[in-house]
């Protein structure tokens, strides 16, 4: 690889619109940034870029192990710090008949 300066960037990556729980996010994530624009192929007309390292995402256990990596092999890096997660409630399906309950109950 290469020494010249590549923008990567690390994070923690959030789960998808679709998941509700935290089972399957898999910590820090370096990922660099693109070095040049993407261009349309004239003969298939997809959109490609000559950057391979935009394919390269490597995944860590803690932000500072993914900071080591970045600073042991020359890589400019900038860290988007974890945004604060919200703890989840857990609820059962008879919460929803419990007596006593705050708010009403609709359909």
């Amino acid at each position: 690889m290469s020494r010249d300066l590549a923008l990567a960037r690390i994070h923690y990556p959030g789960g998808s619109a679709m998941q509700s729980g935290k089972g399957k996010l898999r910590g820090w994530v370096l990922e660099f940034a693109p070095a040049e624009s993407r261009k349309l192929d004239p003969l298939m007309g997809w959109y490609g870029s000559g950057d391979t390292r935009t394919q390269l995402r490597l995944s860590f256990s803690t932000r500072e192990a993914a900071e080591a990596y970045a600073r042991a092999n020359g890589i400019a890096y900038e860290v988007e710090e974890q945004a604060s997660s919200t703890a989840i409630k857990p609820k059962t399906y008879a919460e929803n008949f419990r007596y006593g309950r705050s708010e009403n109950w609709t359909h």
